[in-house]
């Protein structure tokens, strides 16, 4: 990101030096006629400074035409560089300054996004301004707490809709077949979730009376091509039910004058909590079938967002240092709203087998951090949306509830919203309602949890006597050499007998465990149960180990829990143990396809199918890898013919016996299910899977060029279009290898969207020797990478073509002769190395794997 990074104190210093009193932003949306890549901006900006600093403002534009400050023009050559406008000459007191520019359509997700869209040829816009990308389409002091005003006025063509943060406004005619909207001043928030959406979008309109008993009116968006999909009833009731939570819990009415949820393209995340103008990714807009895992992961994506309102939008952080405050909060309280208020009251399981999965293998990787991280400028920021961020801090903040008590956790809360409201706060001022209101000093458990990186183990130690009494039960508590520390933990030992065939609990016993070793005495006396699982419940964020007699009762009986989240729990410790090289990784694969078909819960057999892909990709031992995968597609297969149909398992299963055929055999039965010639009954081929199927036959050598031809004619859509240019860089050939490699690396015109699906195509081959040319060229290319493109492009490249494929040797000793040779950026480095520890972890679990 050179030229356009801000540091920390760069931006405490503008922050102290002035306030922002508005904001004017009027944009032309019509003005490219000649270059259909930009759009006119012009921003004029009140300002108050309390000294005459030497002030920049922020703008990211290829012509910027006028800079005009309190009536008195500035040299534009001299004032203006890559990112921001000098302002010399700033008042002390009252400023108006007036920007006039050209701005650039992205087609990277950031800044102002433009995307054709091929059925029908109309332009969709979109705004992405976090974490610093408001600059990108006006002259802004684009950090958080420079909070205030925004009024905006946008010329676009008259059928399309154009919505911000403001309420909705008619437009006024402007003659061309364009109009003008002019839009009220909006409440006051930081420039990063202010917004943008313009284009002839669907829009459905829906309303709700809040508790305040003010309207609030309803919009859910998508593209024209895609209404007949989109789903806005169940959209409106998950909204409606979360405004209601939310309000309640918070006691705090919802801070603006509508909401709006608009389904955009080409979107690099899953959503983005503009004040009132939510955008989500349109992967949610389901062209076909898709598992109720997925629906509810769009769900639980409208409430996080929602949660966003309060925490994150109407009371915001200071810098991006409580980044991790931000998201863990929406992260926790959206699981909960979702559990408590909606049809999906196992989301905790969900949480467990997704969230602290992803947060537990973020925390294990050399590169990371504290949850409280040290956010020096906008380059750090960029890498720290990551399972420690959302996950871990989602984990420990659940914890902390268990800690202080929920109802003295939810009365901080209010007393936070309260005081904060339309403010900017830090972590300190959180944790500041919550000592008073529960009574606990949280400057210890702050240090021991939020200011430390690393997961710790816990292990339990236990002695029983001949008649299976126990008679001494204790946990260790373990941490790695390089992050030593041992945590204070509020969790619950459960212990499990097996009753009428099912493992049903019978002991349940909640405690504080700290130091290195923590008695159990309740324990001690009874009878062992078959079962004993310590963090049962969850509601610790620590790995678990179990005894040897344990292990051996719930690797026999995965299927016969009476509670989905225990079983979880033991679904979690066994891939902990096959990550950590302590169980053989086929053993993980045998325990997967001999318990998936008893796995009721669609998203964590979601997760564990995406596992066991991991698994049989990384950790089963090269020499074994061919004969383990085609044994596991087998066995996919026969699952698949025998699934339920219509059922959830019978599409998860579907998805993952494509994802794996690569035998003659195999790919016979993927031909035979595309074409029709293989019928099974339930499992509908429509759109997704068809592109699924094809995209089989073709790694595998069994279809090319025509038949991606020919599936594209039947579905020439944006998402089409993704899915063929996926299907023509999976091609195994030499050729198409080296036409997707260059595709992404040296051409670099590629939309965001599409080049992730090359990305994902290249990589995808059955004979790795196919990709062993490009260890070095990939290498060769990051550092100009990153200086040529933006940091959201040349962070996909960086970790989607590192050369994890290839031998684990080669590529160690390749990543370390270039990070001892090469002067990277630090989120460059970092992703290297990030890249680099997953190889490492996959040579220790090949190295078990073949002990057997």
């Amino acid at each position: 990101m050179p030229g356009t990074n801000l540091t920390r104190d760069e931006a405490a210093a503008r922050a102290a030096a002035f306030t922002v009193q508005s904001y004017d932003i009027d944009l032309d949306l019509t003005s490219g006629t000649s270059d259909p890549a930009i759009f006119r901006s012009v921003t004029t900006v009140k300002f108050t400074a309390v000294a005459s600093p030497e002030l920049f403002i922020d703008l990211i534009a290829p012509t910027v035409h006028e800079v005009v400050l309190n009536g008195t023009p500035l040299n534009v050559s001299e004032v203006v560089s890559t990112a921001r406008i000098a302002l010399p000459g700033v008042l002390t007191g009252e400023n108006e300054l007036r920007v006039v520019a050209d701005a650039a359509y992205m087609q990277t997700g950031e800044g102002l996004h433009r995307f054709v869209d091929p059925v029908d040829g109309e332009v969709y816009l979109y705004s992405q301004f976090e974490v610093a990308d408001a600059r990108r389409v006006f002259a802004c002091f684009d950090q958080p707490d420079l909070k205030s005003v925004y009024t905006w006025t946008v010329k676009a063509p008259a059928h399309w809709q154009v919505v911000t943060v403001a309420s909705a406004v008619e437009p006024e005619p402007a003659g061309n077949d364009t109009a003008v909207w002019r839009f009220a001043t909006t409440e006051v928030m930081s420039p990063y979730v202010t917004a943008l959406v313009a284009g002839p979008y669907h829009r459905v309109t829906d309303e709700l009376t809040v508790r305040d008993g003010r309207t609030i009116p309803l919009g859910v968006f998508c593209r024209a091509s895609l209404a007949e999909h989109l789903d806005a009833e169940n959209v409106i009731a998950i909204t409606k039910a979360g405004f209601t939570w939310f309000e309640e819990t918070f006691d705090c009415d919802y801070p603006f004058p509508k909401y709006d949820q608009l389904f955009v393209p080409e979107f690099n995340a899953g959503a983005m909590e503009n004040a009132g103008t939510v955008t989500i990714t349109e992967v949610y807009v389901f062209r076909s079938r898709v598992p109720q895992a997925l629906i509810e992961r769009r769900a639980l994506t409208i409430l996080h967002e929602l949660a966003h309102m309060w925490f994150g939008d109407l009371v915001t952080m200071r810098w991006w240092d409580d980044l991790w405050l931000n998201e863990s909060f929406a992260e926790y309280a959206s699981t909960r709203c979702q559990a408590e208020a909606t049809q999906w009251a196992t989301s905790w399981t969900t949480f467990s087998s997704a969230e602290k999965s992803w947060a537990y293998r973020q925390d294990q990787l050399s590169s990371t951090h504290p949850i409280v991280a040290d956010i020096r400028d906008l380059e750090d920021v960029e890498v720290n949306f990551d399972g420690i961020t959302y996950a871990k801090g989602a984990s420990v903040l659940k914890q902390l509830v268990y800690w202080v008590g929920q109802e003295a956790f939810d009365a901080g809360l209010r007393q936070y919203f309260k005081t904060h409201a339309w403010k900017n706060t830090t972590l300190k001022d959180l944790l500041g309602h919550l000592e008073e209101t529960s009574g606990r000093d949280l400057e210890a458990w702050s240090a021991a949890w939020l200011r430390t990186a690393g997961v710790n183990t816990l292990r339990p130690v236990i002695e029983t006597g001949a008649d299976r009494v126990i008679t001494s039960f204790a946990i260790a508590q373990e941490a790695t050499a390089d992050h030593p520390h041992l945590r204070p933990h509020r969790l619950v030992v459960g212990g499990y007998d097996l009753v009428d065939g099912k493992l049903r609990r019978t002991t349940r016993i909640e405690l504080d465990v700290a130091g290195e070793l923590t008695e159990v005495p309740q324990l001690v006396g009874s009878a062992r149960p078959d079962l004993i699982l310590i963090n049962d419940e969850d509601l610790a964020y620590t790995k678990i180990r179990l005894d040897a007699g344990s292990l051996d009762t719930a690797m026999g009986h995965l299927g016969d829990f009476e509670d989905s989240l225990s079983r979880t729990l033991i679904w979690g410790a066994a891939w902990d143990m096959t990550r950590d090289a302590e169980l053989p990784a086929r053993s993980f694969v045998d325990l997967v396809l001999a318990n998936i078909a008893s796995v009721d819960d669609p998203s964590v057999a979601q997760t564990l199918l995406r596992q066991l892909s991991a698994t049989l990709e990384s950790y089963v031992a090269p020499e074994f890898r061919e004969e383990t995968s085609a044994k596991a597609a087998d066995q996919l297969f026969g699952l698949l013919k025998t699934a339920a149909p219509g059922s959830d398992s019978q599409l998860l299963l579907a998805r993952s016996f494509t994802s794996h055929a690569s035998t003659k055999e195999q790919l016979a039965s993927v031909e035979a299910l595309l074409s029709g010639a293989l019928v099974i009954e339930g499992l509908a081929v429509d759109t997704e899977m068809r592109w699924g199927l094809l995209t089989a036959l073709v790694a595998g050598g069994a279809a090319g060029e025509s038949e991606i031809a020919a599936e594209l004619a039947r579905d020439d859509t944006a998402t089409g279009r993704v899915h063929a240019a996926a299907a023509h860089a999976a091609t195994p050939t030499p050729e198409a290898k080296a036409a997707a490699f260059t595709s992404v690396v040296t051409d670099g015109d590629l939309p965001n969207t599409v080049q992730a699906a090359v990305i994902g195509g290249f990589n995808r081959v059955h004979d790795r020797s196919l990709l062993a040319p490009y260890v070095e060229p990939y290498f060769a290319n990051l550092t100009r990478l990153y200086a040529e493109r933006t940091s959201e492009m040349a962070g996909q490249i960086a970790v989607g073509l590192y050369p994890s494929a290839q031998p684990v040797a080669l590529v160690l000793a390749a990543t370390q002769q270039w990070l001892d040779t090469t002067d990277a950026e630090p989120a460059l480095r970092r992703q290297v190395i990030e890249g680099r520890d997953a190889v490492e972890r996959a040579g220790r679990a090949q190295e078990r794997d073949r002990q057997g």
